[in-house]
């Protein structure tokens, strides 16, 4: 650490001693594409893992629980499911995010990844979008197949969360969807970052605060690493707890219930960190101050488009589970699936059966 005076502004005479801190800077090695020259990017590579890794989480569950699904199934499953996610999650976030109009006149683009000639990918995915269509592409290959619903999707709701991890390090090694300036410790200079006018007087504030210097009528000031809090929070956090009740649910459907509310909670909090799209901003003011730049402020009573759907999603949660704990059939088949409504074991098998199945049960704990 050193000290140094220095002039916030061009033109300022006010000199002030900042402390010329450690900035982080954004790894300089880390690009969206993982080779240059070749159309594969660490966000599409984010997802395949995201896949990969749910997959993984559903068939561990499948196996605890000898739930009735074969393999075939529990693949055409997967994929029903995948490609409800990704258009749910495009198509939602054409209608929802864009403000420019040119889905609306060319709809054809929604799918499209190529633009000027170059490959850019499918940019601009809604979550929000993509659960739902996801969980009802479930619903349907379920009601097909003749599975229950509620206990498919809460194996579903206790594998997503880690997957959804990947998807926010692919936003962070894209050097996107970053948070509000900050002068913290936490604060990171992302490259893609729009510069800030040195003439603002929070600009200068921040500017002190980080300990950088401003020479110029424009800076790049830090900001918070928003994806890597929403990988934590709405992934890591997230699916540790669904994990641990997923043999501990009190009914059918819990877990459903538990991920939308879960998600809805800690997505709705990072939102406070996170900067809003430029182009949207506060979609709802309520409280007195208004007309803060959203990258610098977020006001407690400003609400951005994602805490809007947010907090659907846990009125939303608040419905499911309201209706699926006084439903009928709502007592769960926990561990073991036996085929009988209420779990107990049958003690018509002979000794020999039931070692055996005591040893299964142990070997997939």
């Amino acid at each position: 650490m050193r000290l140094s005076c220095r002039p916030l502004a061009a033109g300022s005479e006010n000199c002030y001693h900042l402390f010329m801190l450690q900035v982080v800077y954004f790894p300089a090695w880390l690009t969206p594409e993982i080779f240059p020259g070749f159309p594969l990017r660490w966000y599409g590579l984010m997802y395949i893992a995201a896949f990969a890794v749910s997959f993984v989480l559903y068939r561990r569950q499948v196996k605890e629980r000898n739930f009735p699904i074969s393999d075939d199934d529990l693949s055409g499953m997967f994929f029903a499911a995948i490609l409800g996610l990704l258009l749910g999650a495009r198509i939602f976030s054409t209608i929802i995010y864009d403000t420019s109009g040119i889905y609306r006149s060319a709809p054809w683009l929604v799918f499209w990844p190529f633009r000027g000639g170059a490959f850019t990918g499918l940019q601009g995915m809604s979550y929000h979008g993509g659960v739902f269509a996801c969980f009802l592409a479930i619903f349907l290959y379920s009601k097909r197949k003749g599975f229950n619903f509620r206990e498919v999707c809460d194996m579903f709701a206790a594998s997503a969360p880690l997957g959804f991890t990947f998807g926010r390090l692919g936003n962070f090694a894209n050097a996107e969807l970053y948070g509000r300036v900050t002068g913290s410790s936490f604060g990171m200079i992302f490259p893609n970052a729009a510069q800030l006018p040195t003439s603002e007087g929070w600009v200068q504030e921040m500017a002190q605060a980080a300990g950088i210097a401003i020479t110029g009528p424009w800076v790049n000031l830090p900001r918070h690493p928003s994806q890597l809090y929403q990988a934590f929070f709405e992934g890591l956090v997230l699916w540790a707890i669904i994990w641990f009740f997923r043999n501990r649910k009190p009914f059918k459907g819990f877990l459903v219930g538990l991920y939308f509310a879960g998600y809805g909670f800690f997505r709705f909090f990072v939102e406070y960190f996170r900067q809003p799209d430029a182009n949207l901003g506060f979609r709802l003011e309520l409280g007195a101050v208004r007309g803060l730049p959203v990258s610098y402020a977020h006001p407690f009573l400003s609400f951005t488009t994602g805490q809007i759907l947010s907090f659907l999603m846990i009125v939303f949660a608040g419905v499911w589970l309201f209706v699926t704990s006084r439903l009928p059939d709502s007592r769960p088949v926990v561990r073991v699936y036996t085929g009988e409504e209420d779990d107990k074991p049958d003690y018509s098998e002979t000794p020999a059966q039931r070692n055996k199945r005591r040893k299964m049960r142990k070997k997939l704990k």
